[in-house]
């Protein structure tokens, strides 16, 4: 560790000599992109997770990664309270590096993001509802109105419904 707060970095191929060594690769994105692929071993830390006490049987050494590093970046100082006591890294571009490096990943089926979830079913309401309202009755058209209103309500609020309630179904689990 380096300052308070602060975790060194490390490269790939030397987060993989420590990995050999003992030390244990935790990947802090969803569980989703987890079980999309993750370093082989990884302990899964998604966000809801960062605050939580590592049980004590965590091995002494933890690689912290996410994607690209931004988010780990950016739950730096998190990270390092979660690890107090233990030798913690960053992996340098996380597990997009890790995988330029050539370094094998474990990859699950898994559904894909929430949002490319909320996209396709909105397309595919739409574009049911405009052929819908033409070939049948024009009160199929309501269909677009309320994905519209839908989108715009989530784009101006932040607030997606659908897509809250697509994370609650088995798949995204």
């Amino acid at each position: 560790m380096s300052k308070e707060g602060q975790l060194s970095r490390i490269t790939p191929a030397e987060a993989a000599a420590k990995i050999r060594e003992g030390a244990i690769a935790a990947d802090i994105r969803s569980q989703a992109e987890y079980r999309g692929g993750h370093i082989g071993g990884a302990l899964s830390l998604p966000p809801e997770r960062h605050r939580d006490k590592l049980p004590d049987n965590t091995a002494p050494c933890l690689i912290f990664y996410c994607l690209g590093g931004k988010r780990t970046a950016q739950a730096e100082a998190a990270l390092a309270e979660l690890g107090r006591g233990r030798e913690c890294y960053i992996l340098e571009g996380g597990l997009q590096a890790w995988k330029a490096a050539g370094l094998p990943i474990i990859a699950e089926h898994a559904a894909p993001d929430i949002m490319r979830q909320v996209q396709t079913i909105a397309g595919g309401l739409v574009l049911f509802g405009v052929l819908a309202g033409s070939l049948v009755s024009p009160w199929f058209y309501l269909i677009d109105a309320v994905v519209g209103a839908g989108l715009l309500t989530a784009g101006l609020t932040g607030f997606c419904g659908m897509a809250r309630l697509l994370a609650k179904m088995p798949w995204n689990r």
